[in-house]
């Protein structure tokens, strides 16, 4: 019974209006992003960030110490460093390997060899083979 009164007759064409063409036709049922950036505003808002670990006085002690031996040897070091988030707050701990080119005191960076400037200010641990005697 259902539509048995419009089921044989034929498709109606306007005498008024062209066919749409097949191209337009498949745009109007394409998907619409009505929230542009959303998605891009949710990806940032999950990404994860960690916090900056500051380190006692005892444990910069050794840092300096460290650094002044890596600074006095051409060897290769191991520095962990803290690269803060342009966009949020927080950051990562990055992990560079290299010899150390140069420590330029008044801007606070160190330089290595591969080309890495860290602020000294972020640098968490320096590790190497030239400091498996003092352990």
């Amino acid at each position: 019974m259902r539509y048995e009164d419009i089921i044989n007759l034929p498709h109606h064409v306007s005498s008024r209006h062209r066919p749409m063409p097949l191209l337009n036709r498949a745009a109007q049922f394409a998907p619409f992003a009505a929230l542009t950036g959303h998605d891009a505003a949710i990806a940032e808002m999950a990404r994860h960030t960690s916090d900056r670990v500051e380190l006692s006085p005892a444990d910069q002690t050794i840092l300096s110490r460290r650094l002044a031996i890596a600074l006095k040897s051409s060897s290769r070091v191991v520095i962990a460093y803290f690269h803060p988030d342009p966009v949020k707050n927080g950051g990562c701990y990055l992990t560079v390997s290299g010899e150390i080119k140069k420590l330029e005191k008044y801007d606070g960076v160190l330089t290595l060899s591969s080309g890495h400037t860290i602020p000294l200010a972020n640098i968490f641990s320096i590790d190497g083979s030239i400091f498996d005697s003092l352990d």
